[in-house]
């Protein structure tokens, strides 16, 4: 009888590991892009200081947005509007990109991303304690 051990994963195994996922993957969806993940990241600067940026990336051509940021003195301007939209029109003028989905937590941008047409479709209560976070999707055209 073999001896299951659980430790730290090194970097090359975390790799091993996403990798035997993504094959697996690759037997149930057909993959309409190459690489299977890209990534759309962007920033904007005043001269040169970093004002907001957004991380992004795409994988069987839906996007996902996994950071949006604009410095406090720099918001309620159209910064992150601008960013979104970037992306969105990116993904889906080059990639063929139809969906995008995020999630942001109550003290965040919930109300922005829906006066842009995000949509909940899921919510996660107590996370953190006290505060809910929104998973959020729209349908890019």
């Amino acid at each position: 009888m073999s001896k299951i051990q659980i430790h730290d994963a090194q970097k090359e195994e975390a790799s091993y590991i996403v990798q035997q996922l993504i094959q697996y993957n690759d037997t149930k969806v057909t993959n309409k892009q190459e690489p299977p993940f890209l990534h759309i990241n962007r920033c904007i600067k005043d001269g040169d200081e970093l004002i907001g940026g957004i991380i992004t990336q795409l994988y069987w051509n839906v996007l996902q947005v996994d950071v949006l940021w604009v410095k406090e003195e720099h918001r309620n301007k159209g910064y992150a509007s601008a960013l979104l939209a970037d992306v969105e029109n990116t993904a889906n003028e080059k990639y063929d990109c139809k969906l995008s989905h995020l999630d942001t937590f109550d003290f965040q941008a919930k109300a922005l991303y829906e006066k842009l047409g995000y949509a909940v479709f899921g919510v996660l209560e107590d996370c953190p304690e006290g505060h809910k976070r929104y998973y959020m999707k729209k349908k890019l055209v």
